[in-house]
Order: structure tokens, then C-alpha cells, then sequence
């Protein structure tokens, strides 16, 4: 009897359930088909190209999953708060009647089961079809072709979501049966007719609190503009940035907390739009309800805030990196060597710990570059087995080249020839925004010689440049934020004075295509300066790193090649020539093959984690926010019976609901568009250290989120208000 029972109240009660019944399914939805991902990357041939992407990103979408069903458990609970609001009455009847509390906890506890069970079957019918379309998308941000496509149920996926919702129901079940247990028959009748007590603040106090917080959040813009983001991690950056985003919280929580005290005074001000129609009583519902939803609210906006950012900072930068990797990877192998500087070299020569003791290793600073492609053949492929032998990157190399970059702090000097800022103070501009705590202020610009720089152009099928005796030119792969900085050094002659040599700038712009001396997907030389080979000579310039370029030879087969240079490999010591000290370690390697899928992968795991969690965030931010709309019609249900008997009509009433689920949805929206405008203007400038940044490509896509999501939950919001407004003024007429 009870379950018949509990069956129909759920189909009567439908309308109420409809927001957590949506809600449960879209979770369910975007639970299982994001966990499918491993099935996704096998079925889009990503698995072919990179081994263990599928793994790798399965269980970050799995750990995430977690975290977003606490998130979405805990909104489960302030939904079902509505539902409860809405039947404290019935079930207070129940208990009147004659049923025990405990018959009552059931009946609670299945009806929550269908409509558990209910949302588990729509949302698994949902995520089976949107994971099949998802794996079109996968191939797509992977860049890959679907060769088989095919149906596929991922089982793992259908336990993590199965796995969610239990705990999901759970904890939303234990909410009810407190509700029941603690709540008095009384309270449980009269909860139709109990008003919340909303406490009044002088209107004069709280425009103060509204224009401290307003002021508070302006100046978080500030600071934030001005500051950049601390990129390099330095602990005054920091600081700083914890500071400016405390600014900006309690910024917005006083801005909204103070809107609520005083924005009815201000509106009565306006006596022509005050007592037009039924703003009156449009706009004292508003102040009611600000009044007390105001933190929530401020919550809202920060975690919109978040959602906006988190979706178009992480598509935007995965565009970047598709766009960098092409002009990021001009050969087909990297290998490059790092020396040891010499304050480096004494204090490990000093450390017995490290060297060995006597008879062990010695570390010594070179004066001059090592042979690379010479030393590469140290190496030794599949050490410590019967298969061991020489590496031989010769065999599979057509043409390559040696680039040496020096150091230009010469030996014995404290301080580097030219940095950075120095270069800003020349042209009269400021570090790059969120550098400024970094020690780009001390550390020298690289260099290279003219010669090696011609045989690396030469290499590359480019025009030479000819410095002559007091030439110079600048060298970056990074983006317009610091190429900007060197493009305004060279295109107004700015004169180097290089260990008292008078430099000139032989060209008005860095060629970036020029400058890229290592296969990466983002740009990696920060600066570089070329001079003549006798001024290298004569200021004593150590070397600091040596790149090797190459290039497979035309008969050789790039994959046998790349699954050559992937071969495990015992790298050895890098020595000088007839020495056994240590002058230096190997670098990263890369080849193009390798740099395009750690793009690829980068990109899918960056798009699919900013889409899910933007995604997740702006449903719970939707849900909370028709809950609390919904809940406030329900509470003023009676006042708008009166006002229907006071002759006015139903549409007029209806525009006036519309009018503050309107104000309440933009309200904190607004607020966190203006907080993304402000962190993506910066977020724009760091990344652009790096490589080109927009955000143009990405507003379609997260407007596409927010007509999906949050304009779907304003429209249920106004549809099921008219359904509570509907039933409140027929009710009445038909008493």
C-alpha cells in the first residue's frame, strides 16, 4: 500500500519533482558519457598514436567525477529542500491520519527511489546516445579518423554513474528522514502558513556596504590588472594574488549583501516606474528576496565566474597550441645539451655526497660546445640486455645542425651584458604583466654566433643576415607580449652597448620562424640576441645550451626512425673531449611525430575538462537559482490570490513573476561575466608569453553552454511559476 501510495504522490506531485528530476538526469547524463572516454579515444584511433591516453585521461574525468557528485550532491539536497517545502503539509497530514513517522520516512524514501530510478534511466539513455556522438568530437580534438565506428556500453562508466547516484540518493535520503524525524505534526500543518521573518537594515548603512563592496571589487581589478598573474610562482606573487582574490570575494558578497538593504529606497525614488502597473509590487518582492538569498547569490556569481573562465581560457589554449605546434616543430628530431656554469661546478665538486668522494665524479665548466651528433653515439640502446649497442643517430639523420647558445653573463661578471629589462628601459615600456616578481630582470638574454646562426638558417632554407662588425638582431619564438617588447627595441635602432662594442639592429623585426631551435608545442626561446663572431670571442661568453636539429634522411621510414629514437636508451655522461669531467646534462628530446600527440592529448584533456566542469558548474548555479525562484512563488502564492481578486489579471501577475526570476538570473551572471572580463584580459596576456591567444573562437561555445544549461533552467523556472501562480489564483476562485 505504501509503495502504490508513494507512486502517487510522484505522479501528482510531478511538477514539484520536475527540477530535481532534470537536474539528477542531467548529471547522470554528463557523468556517463564523459567516464566513456577510453572507449572513446580506442573507437577514434587516439589509442593508436598514444598509448595509454585513453587511461590516463579516463581516470582524471573518473576523479573529477567524484568531486562534481559531492558538488551535485549537496544541490540535490537544497532541490529536494523545495519539494520538501512544498508537502511539509501533506505529510504532517499523513502522521494525522495515523501513520507512524517511520511509514512516513518510507513512503519519503520511495518516492525518492523512482524518481532516482526514473532520472537513472533517462539520464543512461541520454549518456549511451551522447557518448556515441562524443566520440565523433574525440576524433576531431585528437585530430584522428574513425576507421570502425561501433556501438558501445562502457561498464566501468555505467558503475561510476550507478556509484554516483547511490550516494547521490543517499544522502538526499538521510536530509528527509532528519526533516521527518526532528519536524513537530504542528510546524509540519502549518508550514503553508508560516512567513520567513525577513530582518530590515537601514537602506543608508547598507548603500554604504553596497558602494564598499562595489569599490572593494574595482580595486581587485585593479590590482589584478596591474599585477598579472604570478605565472612563475614566486612567493610576493603570490601573495599578491591571494590578496586581490580575497578583495574580490568579499567584494561580492558585500556588493550583493548591500544591494539588498537599499534597493527598494532607490527604486521608490523613481515614482514613475514605482507606481506603474504592478511594480510595486514587483520591485518589494525583489528587495525581499535579495534580502535574503543574498550570499547565495554572491555564491553564484563566483562559481559562474569560474564556469565562464574555466571553458574559455581552456578551449582558447588549446587553440593556441594547435596553432604554435606547426611553426613549433621544424624538424623531425631535437636533442639538445645544458653546461654546468662554474659557481654550479664548485659547489657539487665540493659535495662528496654527490661526486662520489675521491675517485668518483668530477663536474667542470667548459669553455667551449660539445659535438652533440658525436657525443649521441655514447649512448647506448636497450642497456643491460643481449640487444644492447651503440645508438647510432647518424644512420637515420639526413642533413643536421649544431645551434650554440651562450651565456651573456661573461666569466667572472656578476651581471648579465643585456637583460630583458633592460631592453623594456630603452623603449620605455613595462615588463610583461605578471613577470615582474620573476628574475627576468636578472637573467641575461641568450646568444649566438652570426656564423652558427647563418649555417642554422642555411639548414632551414632562409635568408642570411649580415651584422658586419657592429650588427646585432633579436631572436624569439614567444608570443606578442614580449616579441612586442624586442620588435620596438629593433624597429627604433635602439644602440646595445655590448662590453663597451656600440651595437645596431640590422632588422626592424624578429623572425619568429627563425628563432625555433627545439621541436615544443608552445614557443620556448624567451630571447636571444645574435652578434659577430669576434665579439663573442672577445667578451668571453660561456656556453650555456646546444641544440641539435635533424632531419631523417629521405630513405628512411619516419616511423622505423621515430621508433628507433624511442628505443630505450642509457644516455651517459657529457664530457669535453680529452677530459672525463662532467661539463654537462642531456636535455629534453623530442621528435615532430611526439610533439603533435602530446599537443593532441594536451588539447583533449585541457577541451573535455573545461567543458565538464563548466558544464557541471552552470547546472548547479542554474538549479540553485530556480529552486530559490520557484520556492519564492510557492511562499507568495497567497499575495498573488489577492491581487488576482483585487481584479488583477493573471498575465500581469505572471509578467511580474517573470520580471524577478529575470533580475535574479542576470543579476549574478552579469556579475560573473564582469569578474571573466576582467581575469581573461590577464589570462590573455600570460598565455600570449607563450604564443597567440584569443578567446573569439571559444564564445560560441560557451554561449552555446549557456543557452543548453542556464537558459533552459530560466525557461523551466517561468514555466513551472505559472503552474504554481496558475494553481494558486484557481484555488482560490474556486473556494
Amino acid at each position: 500500500m505504501l509503495c502504490k501510495l508513494a507512486w502517487g504522490n510522484v505522479r501528482r506531485a510531478g511538477r514539484d519533482y520536475l527540477v530535481y528530476l532534470l537536474t539528477l538526469t542531467l548529471a547522470v547524463t554528463v557523468f556517463y558519457a564523459f567516464n566513456t572516454i577510453s572507449f572513446q579515444v580506442d573507437i577514434a584511433g587516439v589509442s593508436e598514436q598514444n598509448a595509454g591516453m585513453g587511461e590516463a585521461l579516463g581516470g582524471i574525468i573518473s576523479g573529477l567525477t567524484v568531486f562534481l557528485a559531492i558538488v551535485m550532491g549537496f544541490l540535490m539536497v537544497y532541490a529536494n529542500n523545495f519539494i520538501m517545502k512544498r508537502r511539509k503539509k501533506e505529510f504532517g497530514l499523513y502522521q494525522v491520519l495515523g501513520m507512524s513517522r517511520g511509514q512516513v520516512a518510507r513512503i519519503m524514501t520511495l518516492e525518492t527511489l523512482f524518481v532516482s530510478l526514473a532520472a537513472l534511466v533517462l539520464g543512461l539513455v541520454m549518456g549511451l546516445a551522447l557518448s556515441q556522438l562524443m566520440v565523433f568530437f574525440t576524433a576531431s580534438i585528437f585530430k584522428t579518423q574513425i576507421a570502425n565506428f561501433r556501438f558501445f556500453v562502457s561498464p566501468s562508466a555505467l558503475v561510476m554513474t550507478v556509484g554516483c547516484l547511490v550516494a547521490i540518493f543517499i544522502v538526499t535520503l538521510v536530509f528527509n528522514l532528519r526533516v521527518v524525524r526532528r519536524a513537530r505534526i504542528i510546524d509540519l500543518m502549518s508550514a503553508g502558513r508560516t512567513n520567513e521573518t525577513i530582518k530590515t537594515r537601514n537602506p543608508w548603512v547598507s548603500a554604504v556596504i553596497f558602494l564598499v563592496g562595489l569599490a572593494a571589487i574595482v580595486a581587485a581589478y585593479v590590482r589584478l590588472l596591474h599585477d598579472g598573474l604570478p605565472y612563475d610562482g614566486a612567493p610576493e606573487g603570490m601573495r599578491a594574488f591571494g590578496i586581490t582574490t580575497l578583495i574580490v570575494v568579499v567584494g561580492t558578497i558585500l556588493f550583493f549583501f548591500g544591494l539588498s538593504g537599499f534597493l527598494l529606497k532607490a527604486l521608490q525614488g523613481v515614482r514613475g516606474l514605482y507606481w506603474r502597473g504592478l511594480n510595486m509590487v514587483t520591485l518589494r518582492q525583489l528587495a525581499a528576496k535579495v534580502n535574503t538569498v543574498s550570499l547565495s547569490m554572491a555564491v553564484i556569481a563566483m562559481i559562474l565566474f569560474l564556469a565562464i573562465t574555466s571553458v574559455t581560457t581552456g578551449m582558447s589554449l588549446a587553440d593556441t597550441m594547435n596553432n604554435s605546434v606547426e611553426r613549433g616543430t621544424p624538424v623531425d628530431y631535437t636533442t639538445s645539451v645544458t653546461y654546468y656554469s662554474q659557481p654550479l661546478v664548485d659547489e657539487w665538486n665540493a659535495d662528496p655526497t654527490i661526486t662520489g668522494g675521491e675517485g668518483g665524479v668530477t663536474f667542470a665548466a667548459t669553455d667551449e660546445p660539445v659535438d652533440v651528433m658525436e657525443l649521441s653515439s655514447h649512448q647506448t640502446l636497450n642497456p643491460d640486455t643481449p640487444e644492447a649497442e651503440p645508438f647510432d643517430l647518424s644512420s637515420i639523420t639526413g642533413s643536421y645542425v649544431q645551434v650554440d647558445v651562450y651565456d651573456s653573463t661573461p666569466r667572472g661578471a656578476a651581471r648579465p651584458l643585456v637583460t630583458l629589462q633592460d631592453l623594456c628601459d630603452a623603449v620605455d615600456m613595462p615588463l610583461p604583466a605578471g613577470t615582474e616578481s620573476s628574475d627576468v630582470e636578472s637573467l641575461g638574454l641568450q646568444v649566438v654566433r652570426e656564423s652558427n646562426y647563418n649555417d642554422y638558417l642555411a639548414f632551414r632554407g632562409m635568408e642570411q643576415v649580415d651584422l658586419g662588425d657592429d650588427g646585432y638582431t633579436l631572436l624569439s619564438d614567444m608570443g606578442e607580449t614580449v616579441n612586442v617588447i624586442y620588435n620596438a627595441v629593433l624597429s627604433e635602432g635602439v644602440e646595445l652597448n655590448m662590453g663597451g662594442h656600440i651595437l645596431h639592429p640590422v632588422q626592424d623585426r624578429v623572425n619568429e620562424d627563425a628563432s625555433v631551435f627545439v621541436n615544443s608545442m608552445m614557443g620556448m626561446n624567451s630571447g636571444t640576441i645574435v652578434l659577430p663572431d669576434a665579439l663573442v670571442d672577445a667578451l668571453a661568453l660561456p656556453p650555456y645550451t646546444s641544440y641539435l636539429l635533424v632531419n631523417y634522411a629521405d630513405d628512411i621510414d619516419g616511423q622505423q626512425a621515430d621508433a628507433y629514437i624511442d628505443t630505450p636508451r642509457r644516455y651517459g655522461d657529457v664530457v669535453a673531449d680529452g677530459s672525463d669531467a662532467i661539463v654537462g646534462g642531456w636535455g629534453v628530446e623530442a621528435t615532430r611525430t611526439t610533439t603533435y600527440e602530446s599537443t593532441d592529448s594536451m588539447n583533449g584533456l585541457i577541451s573535455y575538462l573545461a567543458i565538464y566542469i563548466g558544464f557541471v558548474l552552470v547546472v548547479a548555479c542554474a538549479a540553485i537559482l530556480t529552486i530559490q525562484q520557484l520556492s519564492g512563488v510557492a511562499d507568495a502564492s497567497a499575495n498573488y490570490r489577492i491581487l488576482s481578486e483585487l481584479g488583477c489579471d493573471r498575465a500581469q501577475i505572471a509578467h511580474s513573476v517573470l520580471a524577478q526570476q529575470t533580475v535574479f538570473f542576470v543579476l549574478p551572471l552579469a556579475m560573473g561575466i564582469a569578474h571573466s572580463i576582467c581575469a581573461l584580459s590577464v589570462i590573455i596576456k600570460l598565455v600570449a608569453l607563450f604564443g597567440g591567444f584569443t578567446i573569439g573562437g571559444t564564445v560560441g561555445l560557451v554561449t552555446l553552454i549557456f543557452l543548453i544549461a542556464y537558459g533552459g533552467y530560466f525557461c523551466v523556472t517561468y514555466l513551472m511559476g505559472k503552474g504554481i501562480l496558475r494553481d494558486a489564483t484557481r484555488a482560490r476562485h474556486a473556494a
